[in-house]
């Protein structure tokens, strides 16, 4: 098989050709909700004309990837092109928000935010990053409200491997009041604490100033406690006003209930805004951690309508990706001109830890992980998801290279998800991806158990790109096999090859 004149053909498909696409459906985008309304609203101040919706091959591969990080089966794929009903994109959100990836791949993310990390930097140590990941999950699992959440993170105290949310005081590489201010300025309140006038970030680290750490005497444990023989400053919530703290009473406690109030908009502007981020490729106030007076959110009214719904459902942030992923704005196609003003879905390399997994996925192989010391493992057991990696030190090369962050700052831009051309090449000529799919044990399988050739390249485009091949592809795969053998071998190594290496695999859509 031509491996160049197919992986050409792949590559250039995504934007499009003259005739209908595999990517865009004849749906015209019709406000249906509150978000739709907003934005569109923009767009007509602005003359700006939105592509059509998506189709359901892209909304249902979109769905999986946005939601839990992770790929449809050819079996879920074709099950969703199947059905015929007009609720199922809805009825496909509520599920795959109760799946147990939804958790998986969101506590990733929130990983990332909160410094998850055993080694140095940030020093957690393996007990503890262990602790701090599976309270994190199971957090988003079973959806706790997240005022309750925020709470109980600035208020926690005890043993590092005993109460899990001790963790956030010490998953910081400057424990001074100075240093906590803000890492709880950059986590719950999107904001540079670097950037504040003197004497605000001083009324802020004052909350923080009674923060005590002392070892005991198991090796790496730490206690964190409230000690109140140390000297208190005089604190100062963000918002200019002055705190009352009783006498004996722990700051944090005064901090935590002034930043979860309702009446707080800066607490829930930001958290909606990064969910929005995470979601549409860029927030609504850009960047997603860079909240300020001088930078204003692009939509002031789409930022307050989720402010309030977030407010309205007790801080149930599901509630809010809901919203979201049931929009006619995410379900845009990605075939436009421009994305901006949220006019297009955005197109975005997948994170390094989804792009793995995807490939392992479907190739039915196992990623070698390492840890630097051996607590738990030295070599983390075969098949672990990388999404659901519970320490930020234990990784791979190919995390590495593909722009998994080291989880030192909190910081978004410290993942890169830009391609590079050492990716590329990783891609196209790696024995590390060539070795997987020759060895690979479902294509194989597939290669045994479909005996009609057009049926086993239609799996194999349902299992890597989450639709069928339209007959342009079929016939030019047939084309360049090898006596029009697709079934051998050699062909189908070449067809996953060029798969693997196409826009529409590696990217969001």
């Amino acid at each position: 098989m031509n491996k160049l004149l197919i992986f050409g053909m792949l590559a250039a498909a995504l934007p499009g050709a003259e005739k209908q696409s595999p990517f865009e459906s004849r749906i015209d985008f019709v406000p249906q909700g509150r978000i739709d309304e907003l934005v569109s609203a923009q767009w007509k101040r602005l003359a700006i004309q939105p592509p059509r919706l998506c189709s359901d091959a892209v909304y249902v591969r979109r769905a999986y990837l946005d939601a839990t990080g992770t790929l449809p089966t050819a079996e879920e794929t074709s099950a969703f092109l199947a059905d015929s009903s007009p609720s199922k994109r809805a009825a496909l959100i509520d599920k795959l928000l109760e799946r147990e990836e939804f958790a998986g791949y969101w506590a990733m993310k929130w990983s990332d935010l909160l410094r998850i990390k055993a080694e140095f930097p940030i020093n957690l140590w393996p007990n503890a990053a262990q602790a701090y990941y599976n309270w994190l999950r199971s957090a988003l699992r079973e959806g706790k409200p997240y005022d309750q959440f925020a709470r109980e993170l600035l208020t926690a105290s005890g043993s590092n491997f005993r109460s899990a949310p001790a963790n956030f005081y010490r998953a910081m590489q400057n424990k001074e009041p100075g240093g906590i201010a803000e890492t709880v300025a950059l986590t719950f309140l999107g904001s540079r604490f670097d950037k504040w006038p003197a004497g605000r970030q001083a009324g802020m680290a004052a909350f923080f100033s009674q923060v005590g750490y002392k070892e005991t005497g198991e090796w790496k444990e730490e206690i964190v406690f409230f000690d109140p023989a140390r000297k208190a400053g005089a604190p100062v919530f963000p918002d200019g006003t002055p705190a009352r703290i009783a006498p004996g009473q722990d700051p944090r406690q005064v901090f935590a209930e002034w930043l979860v109030s309702p009446r707080n908009g800066a607490f829930s502007a930001a958290i909606v805004n990064r969910i929005w981020y995470w979601l549409l490729g860029r927030g609504i106030v850009q960047e997603p951690d860079d909240l300020r007076a001088d930078n204003p959110p692009e939509n002031p009214e789409l930022l307050a309508f989720l402010q309030r719904e977030l407010v309205a459902s007790h801080y149930d942030l599901k509630h809010i990706y809901r919203l979201i992923l049931n929009s006619g704005v995410w379900q845009l196609s990605s075939i436009a001109p421009s994305d901006a003003h949220f006019a297009a879905y955005p197109l975005r390399r997948l994170d390094a830890e989804v792009l793995i997994d995807a490939i392992d996925q479907i190739t039915g192989t196992s990623e070698t992980y390492t840890s630097s010391i051996p607590e738990p493992y030295t070599f983390m057991p075969d098949f672990q998801r990388a999404i659901a990696l519970p320490d930020g030190s234990i990784g791979s090369s190919f995390l590495e290279e593909f722009g998994r962050p080291p989880r030192d700052t909190g910081l978004e831009s410290e993942r890169n998800n830009r391609i590079t051309d050492a990716q590329r090449l990783h891609m196209l000529n790696s024995s590390h991806v060539q070795r997987k799919i020759q060895q690979s044990p479902k294509l194989q399988a597939m290669m045994r158990d479909i005996r009609n050739p057009q049926e086993l390249v239609k799996q194999i485009y349902l299992t890597i790109l989450s639709r069928p091949p339209s007959e342009e592809e079929w016939k030019l795969v047939a084309a360049h096999s090898q006596n029009g053998n697709v079934r051998g071998q050699a062909a189908v190594v070449d067809l996953v090859w060029a798969l693997f290496n196409s826009t529409e695999f590696l990217y969001r859509h």
